[in-house]
């Protein structure tokens, strides 16, 4: 069986935010693993003092594609 390796790929600043990032990467294939720490979800919806940071994680061999993807979304539309 092939091992799957994630890699960080960025941290974001809210849950929200961070499954819309997660939404967008999977639409274009890129599978997305988020970590957040249980505080800053499960209590109350948490977004200040690094408690509501989440780390999004995706497979080594797709973090170039992924990273690219990332860039043109948070990329300014003009």
């Amino acid at each position: 069986m092939e091992k799957l390796e994630w890699e960080p790929l960025t941290e974001i600043q809210g849950r929200m935010e961070a499954e819309v990032i997660k939404s967008y990467l999977e639409a274009e294939g890129v599978p997305v693993e988020m970590f957040q720490e249980a505080v800053g979800h499960h209590i109350y919806p948490v977004v200040v003092n690094g408690l509501g940071r989440v780390q999004l994680f995706v497979p080594r061999e797709r973090l170039a594609q992924a990273r690219a993807l990332l860039e043109a979304y948070l990329r300014p539309k003009a």
